[in-house]
């Protein structure tokens, strides 16, 4: 059954995400996702959760597989990671921890396509949108906490 949510979930957020724009650019939600599977739900699941939604990103979007599955999993290991391991979570800490992750999303998605495929977009350019869409994501960290485990 919780799968079954997740999976409803995530259909959800790829049609919002791809409905919603700002200044031509549109937000990066499946990292709230991943963000959010690994710190309610632990390392192992997270990094599943967070691998599952990079390989259906990958799978919806025209590149290869693989980037978004790799800077999803590891979002979704590492917010667990940094969340049970090294700090006590707060509104703060949750604002700050989304933009970093989105950041760190997007340079992962950005440096693997460049170094892969080719460069999809100039440098000043990606780190714009990524930077944009890091503050879009921002106010998820305020609502997303972790669970109890």
């Amino acid at each position: 059954m919780k799968f079954l949510l997740w999976a409803i979930i995530v259909f959800f957020t790829f049609v919002a995400q791809a409905s919603i724009s700002l200044f031509d650019i549109t937000p990066n939600l499946t990292v709230v996702l991943a963000f959010y599977a690994g710190i309610r739900e632990g390392e192992i699941k997270g990094l599943f959760f967070g691998s599952l939604i990079g390989t259906v990103e990958d799978s919806l979007s025209e590149a290869f597989l693989g980037p978004h599955l790799l800077s999803k999993g590891l979002a979704g290991y590492l917010s667990s990671l940094v969340y049970s391991r090294f700090f006590i979570w707060t509104p703060l800490l949750g604002v700050i921890s989304m933009i970093i992750f989105t950041f760190a999303d997007g340079i992962i998605v950005f440096m693997l396509r460049s170094i892969f495929d080719g460069m999809p977009a100039s440098v000043g350019a990606a780190l714009y949108v990524i930077f944009i869409q890091s503050l879009m994501n921002a106010p998820f960290g305020l609502f997303l906490r972790p669970g109890d485990k």
